[in-house]
């Protein structure tokens, strides 16, 4: 049987949400930066595309008016057509308006219906759109120098979207240095989580390394300052109750014995009431031996197999039957678990169990007594008071803890398990969970 772990639910995480959010900001950056590099690059490419029609304009001037006569006389309004792409039309209209003539992607129409210098935008149809230029050539002559909407359209385009893609690829390319750098930085609170894993407060000398980062040197004071102030306070605790045990042991013995003088030496009629007397004694004794097994001084377990079978046979419980189902070794500090153990079976004994079986399955020993048991709800807060550590009376209220219970899950606990009660049949059940001596998980 192995130690039930709890899984922590999923909590946020700083790595997580800072890269998401780096990465909204990266995107966010880019998208932005397109946008106005859009406007600009759109408002520029309008200007230098212009300037090209003006340009223009002035070589066909010079052109035209070179052979503009003898194009003319020849009676062919347009060109033919070009060996490349035109990325410009021109007409050159006269009074009519007419056009005189024209590149072989200008329209037979002119563009514009009434003679217009500089720069205008005209319809030649529904599905084209031009950026027109005109120049004036003598007379009463116009040159008109035109690039249409959809070239335009492809060269902002082009721009635009070298520009978006340019604008991405730095932004993803900082959110991914970003998450890196981020990493980086968070790294020491991992360091720190580990560090923290196998701090032991307790141990004589115990300190944490050094804080990695200026912005932990809070935080490692404060854990440090709380390890001493713990380390101090079950110090005090563990030395109060072990001097409180030794001074009950020796009364206790004395007792006893004189308990066992007055057995031999009573009428008869006494003798069961002094044995009684004598019983409650012996358990008061086993508590003050399990107090002292528990808190005495050291921290550190003394781990090794242990023969249950043998153990429970040299604890001494009257009138109790134990069964121990073989086989029966498991790796603990031996007086700590006769100290649970013993507790565990004078409980049963108090709540009228004759017979208690003992299996082991792995770090987990189990009793499973004939007595009188409990139900179900009052179990459940029994085992809901083990959870929080709150010892109640044995008796009393809602189903309360006695101290044997009570020191048996301190036992468990610090041999970093737990007592567990589940639900049996007849009778009563306890399982004494202990983990691995290599296993650093907590119940």
């Amino acid at each position: 049987m192995s130690l039930p772990s709890a899984r922590s639910a999923a909590l946020p995480s700083i790595r997580r949400r800072l890269s998401r959010l780096l990465l909204a900001l990266s995107v966010a950056w880019g998208l932005a930066v397109s946008g106005v590099v859009w406007l600009a690059v759109s408002h520029e490419v309008d200007e230098l595309l212009d300037d090209t029609l003006r340009a223009s304009a002035d070589i066909l001037l010079g052109l035209l008016l070179v052979d503009s006569e003898s194009l003319l006389a020849s009676g062919r309004a347009a060109l033919p057509d070009p060996s490349h792409d035109e990325r410009f039309a021109w007409q050159l209209v006269g009074p009519g308006p007419r056009v005189l003539l024209r590149s072989s992607m200008a329209p037979a129409e002119p563009w514009l219906p009434q003679p217009t210098l500089g720069f205008a935008d005209a319809d030649a149809n529904a599905q084209q759109r031009w950026r027109v230029y005109g120049a004036r050539f003598g007379g009463e002559r116009v040159l008109y120098v035109a690039q249409s909407r959809a070239e335009r359209r492809e060269a902002l385009v082009e721009v635009s979207l070298s520009s978006v893609l340019a604008a991405l690829f730095v932004g993803l390319l900082t959110a991914a240095w970003l998450r890196a750098r981020v990493r980086r930085e968070l790294a020491p609170l991992t360091a720190l989580s580990s560090v923290l894993a196998r701090y032991e407060p307790l141990e004589p000398g115990a300190a944490l390394e050094p804080p990695q980062r200026e912005e932990l040197v809070p935080i490692h004071d404060a854990i440090d300052a709380l390890g001493r102030r713990l380390a101090s306070r079950l110090a005090s605790e563990r030395a109060f109750t072990a001097h409180a045990a030794h001074a009950l042991r020796t009364p206790l013995a004395g007792i006893d014995a004189q308990l066992a003088v007055a057995l031999r030496e009573c009428p008869a009629e006494l003798q069961p009431r002094l044995q009684r007397v004598r019983s409650a004694a012996g358990r008061l004794s086993r508590v003050v031996a399990a107090l002292l097994a528990l808190f005495r001084s050291g921290v550190e377990l003394n781990r090794q197999p242990v023969d249950l079978a043998g153990l429970l046979q040299r604890l001494p419980v009257e009138g109790l039957v134990v069964d121990v189902v073989a086989p029966a070794w498991i790796d603990a500090d031996p007086d700590l678990l006769a100290a649970a153990l013993l507790n565990l079976l004078d409980n049963a004994v108090r709540y009228g169990a004759g017979r208690v079986e003992v299996t082991v399955s792995g770090q987990a020993v189990r009793l499973h007594d004939d007595g009188r048991g409990v139900d179900g709800p009052r179990r459940q807060r029994m085992q809901a008071a083990l959870d929080r550590q709150v010892a109640d009376s044995a008796d009393g209220g809602a189903g309360g803890l006695g101290l044997g219970l009570m020191l048996a899950d301190l036992v468990a606990r610090a041999h970093g398990g737990r007592v567990v009660l589940p639900a049996a049949g007849p009778g009563f059940t306890v399982e004494l969970w202990l983990a691995a001596p290599d296993d650093n998980q907590t119940c």
